[in-house]
C-alpha cells in the first residue's frame, strides 16, 4: 500500500490572501520526511490553486514520485509530457466546482475519445497513466481497453454515505476492486477519505494506493504536516497489518 498526498488544499489557503504562503512546494517536503510515498498535485485549466510554478518546483524537488492529476486539456497536457511525472491521473474538470465531484464519463463517446487520445499521448511519453473513474464495472473495463496501467476509483459516494448505506457502497468498491485486479490493473483509490473513514478502504486487498488530501491538510493546521501523515499512514498500515493476519 502506498499513501500519496494531496497539497492542492495547501495552496488554496496561499491563494485565498493571494499571498506567497503556506507554500505546497514546502509542505511537500514534510510530507515527504513523515514518510509518505509520493505527493499528488492537481493542475487545472484555470490555475485556481496549484500553479505552474508550483509543479515545476515539486518535479525538481521531491524525492518520492509526482503523481500529476488534470484534465485531457491541451496546454496541461504539454506541460506533463515536458515534465513527465512519474504517474499522471485524467480526471473530470468543471470551472464551477468546488472539488472533483466525479470519475470520467467514460460511457460518452466524445469525452471517451478525448480521453483516449490525452491518455496515448502520455503514455507515449513513457508516463503511468491512470483514470480517474467511479466504481463501476462498465468504467472500469472501457479503462483497460485503452491500455493504460492504473485506475483511480472514485470514494466519494462511499465518503458521503450514511451509516446505513457506507456498506453496500464499500461492497461496489471492493467488488469493482477485485475486477481490477482481473483486468491487470493496479487499482488506487481516493477523494472524500478522513481519518475516520480510511480504514475499510485501506482494507480492500486490491487497493494498491490512497490519494488522501484534505483531511490532512486540514489536521495539520493543529498538529503539524508531519504528525498528520504519520497518523493517517499508522490507520492505513493497520489496516493491512489487519488484511495480512486473516
Amino acid at each position: 500500500m502506498r499513501l500519496y498526498i494531496n497539497v492542492d488544499h495547501v495552496a488554496t489557503v496561499r491563494e485565498a490572501r493571494g499571498t506567497d504562503e503556506p507554500d505546497p512546494v514546502r509542505a511537500a517536503v514534510l510530507v515527504e520526511l513523515a514518510g509518505a510515498h509520493g505527493i499528488t498535485v492537481h493542475l487545472r485549466e484555470d490555475r485556481r490553486h496549484v500553479s505552474e510554478r508550483d509543479v515545476r518546483l515539486l518535479m525538481a524537488t521531491v524525492r518520492t514520485g509526482v503523481n500529476l492529476e488534470l484534465a485531457a486539456a491541451s496546454d496541461v497536457l504539454d506541460i506533463a509530457c515536458e515534465l513527465r511525472p512519474m504517474q499522471a491521473t485524467l480526471v473530470p474538470e468543471k470551472r464551477e466546482e468546488v472539488t472533483t465531484e466525479g470519475g470520467l464519463d467514460l460511457a460518452n463517446e466524445v469525452t471517451r475519445q478525448g480521453i483516449r487520445a490525452a491518455a496515448e499521448r502520455l503514455m507515449s511519453h513513457g508516463i503511468r497513466t491512470s483514470l480517474f473513474i467511479d466504481p463501476d464495472p462498465d468504467s472500469l473495463r472501457l479503462a483497460a481497453e485503452m491500455g493504460v496501467e492504473a485506475v483511480e476509483l472514485h470514494t466519494g459516494e462511499y465518503a458521503n454515505a450514511d451509516e446505513a448505506g457506507k456498506d453496500a457502497q464499500l461492497q461496489r468498491l471492493g467488488a469493482v476492486a477485485r475486477l481490477g485486479g482481473q483486468l491487470e490493473l493496479a487499482v488506487h483509490a481516493g477523494h472524500g477519505l478522513t481519518y475516520e473513514n480510511v480504514t475499510p478502504v485501506a482494507a480492500v486487498p486490491e487497493v494498491e494506493e490512497l490519494n488522501i488530501g484534505h483531511s490532512i491538510v486540514s489536521r495539520a493546521v493543529l498538529v503539524g504536516m508531519e504528525r498528520a501523515v504519520r497518523e493517517m499512514w499508522e490507520l492505513i498500515a493497520s489496516a493491512r497489518r489487519g488484511i495480512r493476519s486473516r
